[in-house]
């Protein structure tokens, strides 16, 4: 078991200040495999002072955008080193297909770290333009502290989501992993400490609810980076208001895949696999409204039955896994909760439904909805599971209409054979992501929603950007 008594704070591991645990239950055994500090108000307190002094006083924000970047290089070269340990915590404390953990979990945020290292190099911290009485100077610089929330589905990859540009903007951070999924944090933090960055810059407190609205609410902190569910983040957003302090919002999503009639589905399906049922279903991202026209929709439902049938269920940490289980027994109820009402509203569901794979882990059974309409709850509540609803649509701009008429904007697919005219699609679906016959999030493009799926973009320059606070210096003479 993976047990630890203290919290990274200021550079060093500190004594929480309360008594109060977080066990960390494997999704497939339902046994503790860890154990971590519960934090509670008064270690964000101490949690903000350190990053608050670092900023203020350190060296950090100091520093040219290039030193930082070397010393994030740093630690790219040891996440790389550790990446299979990374995969192995995750797979371990929220059931994600260790396949997935090594492809993904662990090496995306490999991939983030590198790309802002690189482009801490070279990016315009300074740049003169031609004013009034003279030039003036637009100068970029560090928007402080900044409060690092993530949930449990893809822990690191949501750290880094915000670390990588934070720290390369010379920001300080204190980041709260979710209660889930806090041990690879720890492996993390020890990589921090490792790397050389200055003690203070990076501060890691796993806690609940309360201690996390205590730190967005904290006055020391300037920004808070968010990922998680809609309702929370109307919280946050609200905080944040109410505050004037800065804030980005990454959070739910209802994609949908327009299945064109022209779509190879023989090859089709092994991207839409991933695409729809990636980390067993719990990716804001998941392409979980298929669009099929009524000429093809019989051959599309037979397709993503099979393909579903075709992905293993079982032990996360086997190989051949390619759906294992839910993160939580809440998550497991909540989902099967969804496939009952899917069949109450009168979807038929061709492969799945109630009855469980396992009578020990939190597994459901990954379900495919015939028959369904957009007008479902099934078909408008994100569900954040293995469940997929295959909806009929007329001609292209009903299927267009459809992608559209959702309270979320977050990601989206198109599947054709003609890719020219797929571009033409994505161009109309009102989402921040999208992708042509596969669907990737790319460390080079901005990544966020329209709509409630957020607001902000993380990633890219832009994901920099966000960091990052504009100053005109005009003179004269």
């Amino acid at each position: 078991m993976r047990q630890h008594d203290t919290l990274f704070i200021g550079g060093d591991w500190v004594a929480p200040a309360g008594t109060g645990t977080i066990e960390v239950i494997s999704p497939h055994t339902e046994e503790v495999v860890g154990r971590v500090p519960d934090g509670t108000p008064a270690d964000m307190d101490r949690a903000v002072a350190a990053a608050r002094q670092a900023f203020d006083h350190g060296p950090w924000p100091r520093m040219t955008m290039a030193e930082r970047s070397a010393v994030v290089a740093r630690l790219a070269e040891l996440y790389a080193a550790r990446q299979g340990e990374m995969a192995e915590i995750i797979t371990e404390e929220m059931g994600s297909p260790i396949t997935f953990s090594q492809m993904a979990q662990a090496p995306q945020p490999l991939g983030m770290l590198q790309y802002y290292a690189e482009l801490g190099k070279t990016f315009p911290v300074e740049e003169e333009r031609a004013g009034t009485f003279g030039p003036v100077i637009v100068r970029r610089e560090p928007v402080g502290v900044v409060a690092a929330v993530v949930p449990w589905n893809v822990p690191q990859f949501v750290i880094m989501i915000k670390l990588a540009p934070a720290l390369v903007a010379g920001c300080t951070v204190v980041i709260k992993p979710a209660p889930e999924t806090p041990l690879d944090a720890y492996l993390l933090a020890e990589m921090v400490k490792e790397a050389g960055i200055p003690d203070g810059v990076v501060n890691i407190v796993a806690a609940g609810r309360e201690a996390g609205e205590h730190l967005v609410s904290h006055p020391g902190v300037d920004k808070v980076a968010f990922t998680g569910s809609t309702a929370a983040g109307r919280r946050i957003a609200s905080i944040c208001g109410e505050q004037l302090k800065r804030y980005t919002l990454e959070l739910g999503g209802k994609s949908a895949a327009i299945i064109l009639d022209d779509c190879d589905l023989s090859s089709a399906m092994g991207f839409l696999s991933i695409a729809s049922l990636m980390n067993n279903g719990q990716a804001c991202v998941a392409q979980t409204r298929i669009l099929a026209s009524r000429n093809r929709y019989d051959e599309v439902v037979d397709a993503v039955a099979s393909m579903v049938r075709n992905m293993p269920v079982g032990d996360p940490a086997d190989p051949a896994t390619g759906i294992g289980p839910l993160v939580a027994k809440r998550q497991q109820e909540r989902v099967e909760g969804y496939i009952k009402l899917g069949i109450e509203e009168g979807a038929k569901p061709v492969v799945g439904g109630l009855e469980r794979p396992y009578d020990r882990g939190w597994y459901v059974a990954p379900t495919v909805f015939a028959g369904a309409t957009n007008e479902m709850r099934i078909a408008r509540e994100e569900i954040f599971g293995p469940v997929l609803a295959v909806i009929p649509y007329e001609d292209e701009a009903d299927a267009i209409r459809i992608a559209n008429d959702s309270d979320y904007g977050l990601a989206g697919t198109v599947w054709t054979a003609d890719v020219e005219h797929g571009m033409d699609v994505a161009r109309q679906v009102r989402t921040g992501t999208y992708g042509v016959n596969l669907f990737m999030i790319e460390n080079s493009s901005p990544f966020g929603g329209f709509k409630s799926s957020g607001l902000g973009r993380e990633l890219g320059p832009e994901g920099l950007a966000a960091y990052l606070e504009y100053k005109s210096i005009a003179r004269l003479g």
